[in-house]
């Protein structure tokens, strides 16, 4: 049976987009089709690095384009509600670059658009897609470590302060919460659920925007959880599963390598997943199965959870202070 390939559209030449091209480029039944951008230079040069078929000086030109079927948006965290509207109105599949958007409302508005088109939506959550994930689910839903009682998860790099910068600018979505505490309360959120409460401490640049987030949920079982993320230190990537019977870490070093250790009283074992392109294809190749199977939502990253993540994000933002102009109400 020959493989459906589908022609893919990238709005935006910024630094994810480049991770995400590369990693579609591994992918037989991807068709690099087009870029955009709105600075035609930029669109022609990543076009030829990358062998696009096609390449537009504006957002809107290309996804006007009949041939483009799926469209992946780069674009900053608060033009997602934009970019994703304007290509599903084109007729184009969607998969958008996390945060969905800056906040609930706009996710709505984005799930509503994709269901009366009647078109593939989904959030790029990276993690759910990656090997190491999957043996970590695997081992969770085995029963070798007994029921989940705790979990810890942190995100934190430096990043100097700059109000110009993406990092720190509120215009585009700054801050590490959205950027990449939206990771840890990712990870939370699926094993755990949703909190019955949040206790949240933010510290703030001068901008408004998050320098550091530190949150802890707690559970309507009992069960507590925390996550913390930061532009400040070098804290690392991890998600700590505590368990009755052992404990299971996911973490990611600077080799890019992701690691699962597993610790029991009387054993330890560290397994390392080194995918090709830092796993970013996994994402690709959702959506076009996806597609394949005649859906227009992933079952891994479904648009509810897009929406019970970002809610979450938005109640930790309310006891933070962490304000995005024009758009929280």
């Amino acid at each position: 049976m020959t493989m459906k390939a589908y022609n893919w559209g990238i709005l935006g030449t910024g630094n994810i987009a480049h991770k995400f091209t590369r990693a579609l480029m591994l992918l037989d039944n991807a068709h690099l089709y087009a870029v955009g951008s709105r600075d035609a230079e930029k669109a022609t040069a990543f076009a030829s690095e990358f062998k696009f078929s096609k390449s537009f000086g504006s957002y809107e030109e290309m996804v006007a384009d009949p041939g483009v079927e799926i469209v992946y948006i780069s674009s900053p965290h608060t033009e997602h509600l934009e970019h994703t509207l304007l290509a599903l109105r084109n007729g184009k599949h969607v998969i958008c670059e996390k945060p969905m958007s800056v906040n609930a409302a706009e996710v709505l508005l984005m799930a509503e658009e994709a269901k009366r088109q009647g078109l593939f939506l989904m959030e790029a959550l990276w993690p759910p897609f990656q090997p190491s994930y999957i043996k970590a689910d695997e081992m969770l839903k085995s029963g070798k470590m007994g029921s989940l009682l705790h979990m810890r998860g942190k995100f934190a790099f430096i990043s100097p302060y700059d109000p110009v910068l993406r990092t720190y600018n509120l215009d585009l979505g700054g801050g590490s919460l959205l950027d990449i505490g939206i990771y840890p309360v990712m990870d939370i959120l699926r094993y755990m659920g949703e909190p019955e409460s949040i206790l949240a401490a933010s510290v703030l640049s001068p901008t408004g925007a998050d320098e550091s987030t530190s949150v802890i949920f707690k559970f309507s079982d009992g069960r507590i959880a925390e996550a913390y993320c930061s532009f400040a230190n070098m804290a690392g990537v991890s998600t700590e599963f505590n368990c009755e019977k052992g404990n299971l870490t996911l973490t990611r070093g600077r080799d890019r390598n992701q690691h699962l250790l597993l610790e029991f009283p009387n054993d330890f074992d560290d397994r390392i997943f080194t995918p090709p392109a830092q796993g970013y294809q996994y994402e690709a190749m959702e959506v076009m199965n996806c597609l394949d199977r005649g859906l227009t939502e992933s079952s891994v990253v479904p648009l509810s959870f897009s929406l019970a993540l970002v809610r979450t994000l938005d109640k930790i933002r309310e006891k933070t202070g962490i304000r995005y102009p024009g758009r929280d109400r």
